[in-house]
Parts: structure tokens; C-alpha cells; sequence
């Protein structure tokens, strides 16, 4: 029988944080700055070399202020990749669905057994914490991993699909 679920995936655009933001516009800010102490302030190569450092520092935190989540579910493998800028792939992680311990919405009461243990947190979601109602999901992985994501629900289905104990929906 084949299942019309056995790929999945989604896109979710993720929310720069103030400091990326602040950052971008400062680099360029000095980037101008030292141009201009190049040539008419008498800096020279001084002057161009923080210019193009400067330059440098802005292409960086560009890359980091437009960044998407791509959730692909394929074979009982969940990977999540994150796009920079919408040019560059960059592979953050494959998770199997045979380890999941728990993946639920990240307000169920059914995560309350995991609150109080210790877990590396990884946030794949677009960081919108004013969403009604909450978007995210949260998975607990290999008594290791607690990973934060936004799901659609053709997305959850089919996990669910494969690991109907371990993935609540409530």
C-alpha cells in the first residue's frame, strides 16, 4: 500500500532578532564611515582595509537577518535545513522518527514529564512568539535533543502516521 504521506515538506520563513538587524545596519554605517576616512581624512589603506572588513561584517549579518527553515519528512526521517538569504543551504540536522521520545504541540500537557529534565535546545521555528494560536511543535529526541518547529498539518499527519504513540495533536 502506498502512502500518499511518505514525503512531506514545509517552508517557514524565521524572524531576524533585533541584534542581526542592528547589526547589518551598523556595519554598513562604518563601511561609509571609513571609505569616507579613506580618501578625504587621510586614513588610506588603513581607512579601505576597515571599509572592506566592515563590508564583510554586513554580508554576514545580511545572510543571518533572512533566514528559512525548510522541514522535509521522508522515510521515517524528519530533516530540517536552514536557508540563508534565499541562496544558501546550509543541512542543520536529520532526526529518525524511531528515536523520537515525544512530538507534541509545545503548550500540551502531554510534554510535562519532560519539563524538568535537561536538553539541548534547538529552535527551528519562525520565532514569532505573538501567534494565536501557538504554531509550534515541540519534539523531544533520544533523551538528548529538544527541538522547536512549526509544522503544517499535512506535516504532523504524516508522522503521525508512522508513530501514532508518540505524536499527540491535541
Amino acid at each position: 500500500m502506498v502512502n500518499d504521506n511518505s514525503y512531506v515538506e514545509c517552508l517557514v520563513e524565521s524572524k531576524a532578532s533585533p541584534v542581526i538587524t542592528f547589526l547589518k545596519y551598523l556595519s554598513i554605517f562604518f563601511a561609509v564611515v571609513f571609505f569616507i576616512a579613506a580618501f578625504l581624512l587621510g586614513f588610506g589603506i588603513i581607512g579601505l582595509i576597515l571599509c572592506v572588513a566592515a563590508g564583510f561584517a554586513y554580508h554576514f549579518a545580511a545572510l543571518n537577518a533572512n533566514i528559512e527553515y525548510e522541514y522535509q519528512y521522508c522515510d521515517k526521517e524528519i530533516s530540517v535545513d536552514k536557508v540563508l538569504n534565499k541562496s544558501s543551504r546550509k543541512h542543520v540536522g536529520t532526526y529518525s522518527v524511531e528515536h523520537i521520545e515525544a512530538m507534541a504541540p509545545s503548550r500540551s500537557y502531554h510534554l510535562d514529564e519532560f519539563k524538568n529534565k535537561t536538553y539541548k535546545i534547538s529552535d527551528f521555528s519562525s520565532k514569532n512568539k505573538d501567534a494565536q494560536p501557538d504554531p509550534t511543535y515541540t519534539i523531544y529526541y533520544d533523551g538528548k535533543d529538544k527541538i522547536i518547529f512549526e509544522p503544517t498539518e499535512e506535516f504532523v499527519a504524516a508522522v503521525k502516521a508512522v508513530a501514532p504513540r508518540k505524536v499527540f495533536t491535541d
